[in-house]
């Protein structure tokens, strides 16, 4: 029989098979095939693209040249623009505003051929660095409200282009996604004067059987309420709200754990499509005690689907025990 499993965190439910769990040779990996073309990421492409906003490159390397080992460019095609005015208005009982917001780009290596997972943990660490620079520069925009860190490897999980590339992108309002996040850590908080999150990793180590590695600073696990198969968490040991908060020594231990995660999935699911978004606390001048940042890692095994529009539950046909245990046992 399946089990009903809630997330302490906003309430959803999920249906997670027990009785007869998809192993990994249930899952087809999609061809990844990108239309050819020059690739307006590599090193002498610099004037396709809008001009850097960011970039690591030799001190006497002029910006825009090709010398960089990483660039943060404006997207080309932004879902929102930086200029102009909010203008929140009202229309009949709707509610509407200009698409103000930030929309960045974060070309995280020179090499056309690396993914995420090939990249050095002092290449990432670089990577999980402009990540925190560009967060912490946009607070001066007080027109923004939260800024979202996420990547789309593969074309099923969103990527139009194969040169390895995440995405920021900064909105002048908190999601729902975020609010009910921090509503759900602050009703526990209040009912329990201690941290869900801290709570759920307290009960990973303990239990162990969705443990998937861990290093000084990082657990990573498949949570008991994962909505998608193989979907992993990366949480930090030290309670924290605020990814853009962390130093120097946190990023190193980040990096080494996502790569040793990446690496892992790779090997275990034939290197599948994925999304990762970091969770983590509005732009606010008020502190978010209750609340603790976090990697959500989602492969893209399977497909949305009328049952999961209609409910808001998931059925996930994979047990993250059994999830965790292929992942504990595949080669890094």
């Amino acid at each position: 029989m399946s089990e009903l499993r809630r997330d302490p965190v906003i309430g959803r439910w999920n249906i997670i098979d027990t009785e007869s769990p998809a192993g990994i040779e249930t899952f087809e990996m999609e061809p990844q095939v990108y239309a050819g073309g020059r690739c307006p990421f590599c090193p002498g492409s610099e004037s396709i693209t809008p001009p850097e906003i960011y970039a690591v490159r030799p001190p006497q390397s002029p910006a825009n040249s090709a010398e960089w080992q990483l660039r943060v460019i404006p997207n080309k095609f932004p879902a929102l623009r930086i200029e102009g005015d909010l203008d929140r208005r009202g229309l009949g009982i709707f509610d509407l505003s200009n698409g103000i917001g930030a929309h960045e780009v974060i070309i995280e290596t020179p090499d056309h051929q690396k993914q995420m997972a090939d990249l050095s943990v002092e290449e990432l660490t670089r990577v999980l660095s402009a990540y925190k620079a560009r967060s912490l520069d946009l607070r001066g925009d007080t027109r923004l409200k939260y800024a979202l860190l996420f990547k789309n490897f593969g074309l099923s999980a969103g990527a139009s282009l194969e040169h390895s590339h995440s995405q920021l992108i900064a909105l002048p309002i908190i999601p729902k996604r975020v609010q009910e996040e921090l509503k759900g850590a602050q009703r526990y908080m209040e009912f329990r004067e201690r941290c869900v999150y801290c709570d759920m990793l307290g009960q990973e180590l303990q239990d162990k059987e969705r443990l998937i590695c861990e290093n000084r600073g990082f657990v990573a696990y498949c949570p008991f309420m994962s909505s998608f198969p193989f979907e992993i968490m990366l949480l930090p040991k030290t309670h924290a709200a605020d990814y853009a908060k962390q130093g120097p020594e946190s990023l190193v231990d980040l990096a080494s754990l996502l790569k040793e995660t990446l690496l892992r999935l790779r090997s275990a699911l034939n290197n599948p499509a994925y999304n990762f978004i970091i969770h983590t606390a509005p732009i606010e001048p008020r502190e978010r005690e209750e609340y603790h940042w976090h990697l959500e890692l989602i492969p893209k095994l399977t497909r949305i689907a009328g049952f999961e529009w209609g409910t808001g539950f998931y059925i996930n046909p994979t047990s993250p025990e059994l999830a965790a245990q292929a992942l504990r046992a595949s080669a890094v």
